[in-house]
């Protein structure tokens, strides 16, 4: 559906908003209610008993609840304490964002559920409820450009006053109600549209994960004979089939300490790859970093096209991801946490299928040294891992098989990301349009669904099937 614009417009005298409706009016933030920024957070105080306030720190601000409300925070201090440092104690329904680092460029804009305090890399805005509608507030305010209003430099700061003089548009307080029932009810239609594209490419994934797994144990005859392959967590595979260890088909190269003293030796300077850099199915080569090595041991850390990369580990969705070098910058090494598996006596693309299983992920999980969130695998490790060998020729066949099943999925998940998009899009439009008074919803039904445009519909469509 369309909506209808207002029977009367203004100059708001305010250059990026321009006109609004005529009973509308330009406000300074500053005039909504009080803007405090946050405290320091006492460490030494944490969790002290008694502690009934949250203290949220910025990076809180990444992860909201549907309603935009923030998380709980594990971060708790008492009143008594709260008063010591100065903290100002913000009341529930309290607007909060960033006012320091690179989190204030996001222009993430979030609620308080409950008094809290705040650490001193964020601002936050106690809205006066007489006069204005706070989540009308709140939808106003992701309009607020925070890159052009902040501090440059390496770290971007803002100020109360920055954010105080920056002005929006605001209508009598009824229609502020209106227009933000209206923007709760679209956005969350428009946000399980989201979710639901979401959830289909996560189950993109696991079946992206399943073909390849099944594929490389055990292979596209579902009526070839089969034979245990010794390894119980395996269990049976094709019966002319061979399991090998990777040690006597591949060399294991490890990569170079970072910050490594190099001496009086004379040394080059060369790109290599970090974690970041290999991801599970391709390289990320967009941002490639250099170091300085001895220059007689660039021939030992060389990549050589062939060669299939893999990750020691990290996070745990870091371990053994990796993919296939194909020598595109030369010449190139990596970092320790990188591993260089170059084959001998199978295909580069053979083996990146195996490493990427989910049966040698099982490998690398059970082989791994584990602490909290985080895990790595040792060469030596690496080295004992169960490589599946079929005949040559099989191989080819179920890679090709392989490659035509990922082509389909990366095409759905790419419609599906582009579903997502435009979703994105929509939501911030009918937002930026309903704040501004481009749009008039005051005597629209909230059971109306939002207006879609056919690039959008085509997208879900396409994604869905």
């Amino acid at each position: 559906m369309s909506f209808a614009r207002y029977p009367d417009y203004k100059d708001s005298g305010v250059e990026w908003l321009g006109e609004v409706p005529e009973h509308w009016d330009a406000v300074p933030i500053k005039y909504l209610g009080r803007l405090k920024g946050g405290a320091g957070f006492p460490h030494e105080k944490q969790g002290t008993e008694g502690a009934e306030l949250s203290f949220h720190k910025v990076n809180a601000l990444a992860q909201a609840d549907s309603d935009g409300f923030l998380a709980d925070s594990d971060n708790t201090i008492d009143r008594v304490t709260a008063k010591e440092l100065g903290a100002f104690v913000f009341p529930a329904d309290s607007i909060v964002f960033a006012k320091v680092g690179a989190a204030l460029l996001l222009g993430r804009i979030r609620l308080l559920r409950h008094n809290s305090c705040l650490d001193n890399n964020m601002m936050g805005l106690v809205v006066r409820h007489t006069e204005f509608q706070v989540k009308f507030v709140r939808h106003a305010m992701n309009l607020v450009r925070f890159d052009l209003i902040a501090n440059p430099g390496a770290v971007p700061s803002l100020n109360e006053g920055q954010i105080g003089d920056f002005c929006l548009a605001m209508p009598p307080l009824p229609e502020q109600t209106q227009i933000a029932a209206f923007l709760d009810h679209e956005t969350a239609k428009i946000d399980e549209l989201v979710a639901e594209q979401r959830r289909l490419m996560a189950l993109l994934k696991e079946k992206r994960q399943a073909v390849i797994s099944h594929a490389v144990t055990q292979g596209l005859n579902p009526h070839a004979p089969m034979k245990p392959s010794g390894i119980e967590w395996l269990g049976d595979v094709p019966a002319h089939w061979s399991v090998i260890a990777l040690k006597r088909i591949a060399d294991v190269q490890t990569g170079v300490a970072k910050g490594k003293d190099n001496g009086s030796r004379t040394t080059i300077t060369v790109p290599y790859l970090r974690v970041a850099n290999v991801q599970d199915g391709y390289l990320d080569l967009e941002t490639i970093a250099t170091m300085e090595i001895p220059s007689e041991d660039l021939k030992r850390y060389a990549l050589k096209p062939g060669d299939v990369l893999m990750n020691e580990g990290g996070d745990f969705d870091k371990l053994g991801r990796g993919h296939v070098w194909e020598g595109q910058i030369d010449p190139c090494i990596t970092q320790n946490h990188v591993f260089a598996v170059r084959p001998r006596t199978v295909s580069s693309a053979w083996l990146n299928a195996v490493t990427g299983s989910d049966f040698a992920q099982f490998y690398f999980m059970t082989r791994s040294k584990q602490s909290t969130n985080l895990a790595s695998i040792s060469s030596t490790n690496l080295m004992e891992l169960p490589v599946i060998l079929p005949p040559e020729e099989e191989q080819h066949a179920i890679l090709s098989f392989i490659a035509k099943q990922l082509t389909c999925f990366d095409t759905l998940t790419t419609e599906a990301q582009r579903a997502i998009d435009l979703l994105a899009e929509r939501r911030t439009a009918l937002i930026s349009a309903a704040v501004t008074g481009q749009l008039d919803v005051r005597d629209v039904r909230g059971d109306v669904p939002p207006a879609r445009d056919s690039k959008r519909q085509s997208a879900v469509r396409s994604a869905r099937t």
